[in-house]
């Protein structure tokens, strides 16, 4: 049994990674970009962005599925520990590592950090709603690899 929970536990984190793309792209792009365009037009001033609310939002989901799943441990409980974990991950590789919202080191040899930043780098090189890349967080195309092996 254990096993399987640890597999629905798995399938939940990568399955976020592509939930994570669908909604940055249509909807962080698309109708809440009220919510998100302050994370490509940043105003260093504030502490806090609009887009901050979409931590809520995600963990929103989760906490459900922890609540309804925590009555006898069901797997709807393990679906709400991927998502948490996912949320996790992304707020290191996201806030920490990429923005520096938090101290973090500024050197790195590490060739799969190198890749998401440069991939990050392209996506808020628009600063607007429309035409897009890179939406994704944890998954990154081979050519930014490539990049960063050169760099």
């Amino acid at each position: 049994m254990i096993i399987i929970k640890t597999l629905i536990i798995i399938i939940t984190f990568f399955f976020m990674e592509f939930v994570a793309w669908f909604t940055h792209k249509y909807i962080m792009h698309g109708f809440l970009w009220v919510l998100h365009k302050d994370h490509h037009q940043v105003n260093k001033d504030k502490t806090f962005q609009k887009n901050d609310y979409f931590f809520l939002i995600f963990a929103i989901p989760s906490i459900i599925f922890f609540v309804i799943g925590s009555q006898d441990f069901n797997y709807l409980f393990f679906i709400g520990v991927g998502i948490a974990l996912y949320g996790l991950a992304y707020f290191i590789i996201h806030e920490i590592i990429i923005h520096r919202r938090l101290p973090a080191p500024d050197k790195t040899k590490n060739r799969y950090i190198i890749a998401i930043r440069k991939a990050h780098k392209i996506h808020h090189k628009n600063r607007n709603k429309e035409h897009g890349i890179n939406f994704g967080m944890l998954i990154v195309s081979r050519k930014y690899f490539k990049k960063a092996y050169n760099s």
